[in-house]
């Protein structure tokens, strides 16, 4: 009766988040906690424990999540205000000349969604798709979909983006395995559906119609500029893998520890290399191109609005993690999954798979399923290697069926000029496709681990 119970809050939870937002437009943040709530209330918890897991759930979580998403919002504001996303993506362009154009643009759509938005990434790098479409008379999203393939693929797989990063907190995964776990299955993934698929989902029978200007692509390239974000861009990346394998290296007992190994972790912490960068970029990309005081203050407050509100909305998938471990579903669901055939890896899948169908948002199902599977996870003898590829397929999940009630589907479709129905019949195909191949490639790879 217990287990009905417990199994009753959770399905009710889910269904009572997925109505908040669906039926009463409610903001995110307010439904997960709602939502929260009353999984504790149906799971058989106190007026106080739900009070101390709201408390605790909030507060573990944005410990960690805090710091970096704020960190990178204002690192991605002074990317897109220097101007170098366009000038990475002219110089990628120039140097694969216009054979390669397609895979210029979907390597600038994977670099630049590191420390920029999704949804900031389509709006100032679409108008180059633009002007190159209509310098080539080709069909728009014969360029734009490579474009959205490289921006969604690191948006969902690799940190330090707000989601991947959200995800490894709350599944307790080394941001250096997530890194390069997600760079391994998202470099592959982009390639095919970025060059391959997506040339297939190009109609070939629709006049072309470019609003775009050459304009844009005929300005001066600043390779000097391009430069200087590769390595700012690279910097903190490459001190959290070098601490994390170091870290690594100490606790398995390989390397012993000391003085350099701590300086290395120190370093290599992700509040660390990513306020390393993000000075390094207030320097380079601000007071060294003339940009003054007041309009660097500017710049870099106004980064944080968006910041806040993925800052909360993670705060209380937090939240909804801790509900579910204190009620003890989590333990439920791993011993009915012991009994059966059913993986974890599966479940992670499909539970964020249906909760971004039913809603839209990404960040929602990213959360939502991490909660759930986080909540499973202490039950199980996983290592680090194995939850890393549990993120990925919660990573997978988000991307899926991108449509309607998608507020990135919309984007896509105004920036691209595009009837609803041909935003269905090329991003949300292209989007499916993204998250199945990749869940594939996933499993596979989980079952020879």
């Amino acid at each position: 009766m217990e287990n009905l119970q417990l199994y009753l809050a959770i399905l009710s939870g889910v269904a009572i988040l997925l109505f908040l937002i669906m039926k009463w437009k409610l903001n995110a943040f307010l439904s997960l906690l709602f939502a929260s709530i009353w999984v504790g209330l149906v799971g058989g918890l106190s007026g106080e424990e739900i009070i101390d897991s709201i408390s605790n759930g909030m507060g573990s979580t944005l410990a960690f999540v805090a710091t970096i998403v704020g960190l990178g919002a204002i690192f991605g504001s002074l990317l897109e205000h220097s101007g170098g996303a366009q000038a990475l993506a002219k110089y990628l362009l120039k140097k694969g000349g216009e054979s390669r154009s397609r895979l210029a643009l979907l390597t600038t759509g994977f670099i630049v969604s590191i420390p920029v938005f999704f949804d900031v990434g389509i709006i100032i790098l679409m108008p180059m798709v633009k002007a190159l479409a209509k310098k080539s008379n080709r069909h728009v999203l014969y360029y734009g979909l490579p474009l959205l393939v490289g921006l969604g693929i690191t948006h969902s797989f690799i940190p330090p983006t707000p989601g991947p990063v959200a995800v490894a907190d709350i599944l307790n995964v080394d941001l250096g395995y997530a890194i390069i776990v997600g760079a391994l299955v998202g470099i592959p993934i982009a390639l095919i559906c970025g060059l391959i698929v997506s040339k297939c989902l190009v109609p070939k029978d629709e006049p072309i119609e470019v609003d775009g200007t050459s304009e844009v692509m005929s300005s001066q390239i600043d390779t000097k500029l391009v430069h200087t974000i590769m390595w700012i861009l690279g910097l903190p990346i490459v001190l959290i893998l070098v601490g994390s394998l170091f870290d690594t290296l100490a606790k398995e007992g390989v390397i012993e520890p000391n003085q350099f190994i701590d300086a290395l972790g120190f370093v290599g912490h992700p509040f660390v290399s990513l306020l390393i960068g993000t000075l390094l970029a207030l320097y380079f990309l601000g007071v060294k191109k003339g940009i003054g005081k007041e309009e660097l203050f500017k710049v870099t407050n106004n980064s944080l609005a968006p910041a806040g509100s993925i800052i909360l909305i993670t705060g209380a998938g937090g939240v909804l993690k801790t509900v579910m471990i204190n009620t003890g579903i989590g333990d439920i669901i791993a011993q009915g999954m012991m009994n059966t055939s059913f993986s974890v890896l599966l479940l992670a899948y499909l539970v964020t798979v249906l909760v971004r169908i039913m809603q839209g948002s990404a960040t929602v199902a990213m959360l939502t399923g991490a909660g759930i599977v986080a909540a499973v996870l202490p039950g199980m003898d996983l290592s680090m290697l194995e939850k890393t590829f549990i993120m990925m397929a919660i990573a997978a999940g988000s991307i899926v069926l991108s449509h309607v009630n998608d507020s990135g589907f919309w984007l896509v479709n105004r920036m691209l000029n595009q009837s609803v129905q041909q935003t269905l019949k090329s991003w949300t195909i292209l989007s499916t496709v993204i998250s199945v191949t990749s869940f594939a490639l996933i499993f596979i790879a989980y079952q020879l681990v």
